[in-house]
């Protein structure tokens, strides 16, 4: 039995089905963190200005705080969780290590789901196509350097191209 003044309603997170019951106000962000305890998916601004929140739905970048969970329902969720593939990391989650593109990390969870989608459609972006996709995503910590020559490193690797990081990236910048 649901409590009143709650839907139960079922999501498609990272491949696997869930229901839960909450109040028909709250965001995706807030089911997602509280309700599912997919915690990964950032809470920041709450203003959709920030980009931590992002997640994809149905494969495209959303802010997560802006998105009401009832929108959200019967489509496919996919959460930063959901980026490895069982113990193997995502060639983005392996350069951002690699690079040390992450600092403190908060952003890198937005900053991953929005530069994996971008990926999927352009597996050759430019740098500039790079900054313009992750425009939305701030990040108070790295002068972003780091950032988009790890999404051009993960580009060429999952294009099949043996690449490995810039000396001076990895020690320098």
């Amino acid at each position: 039995m649901t409590d009143p003044g709650k839907v139960l309603a079922t999501f498609f997170v990272n491949g696997e089905r869930h229901e839960c019951a909450f109040a028909p106000h709250k965001t995706l962000l807030e089911v997602l963190r509280e309700d599912l305890q997919l915690t990964g998916t950032k809470h920041g601004c709450e203003l959709g200005e920030c980009g931590a929140c992002t997640v994809q739905i149905d494969g495209v970048p959303v802010l997560s705080c802006l998105v009401v969970a009832l929108e959200a329902v019967g489509k496919q969720i996919r959460t930063v969780e959901g980026l490895a593939d069982g113990p193997t990391l995502h060639p983005l989650q392996e350069t951002f290590a690699d690079l040390g593109a992450a600092q403190c990390g908060y952003c890198t969870p937005g900053v991953l789901m929005t530069a994996e989608a971008l990926l999927r459609r352009d597996r050759c972006p430019s740098r500039d196509t790079i900054k313009q996709c992750l425009a939305g995503n701030l990040c108070r910590c790295t002068g972003y350097l780091k950032i988009f020559e790890a999404v051009e490193l993960a580009a060429a690797r999952l294009r099949g191209e043996p690449a490995e990081p810039r000396k001076e990236t990895i020690h320098g910048s």
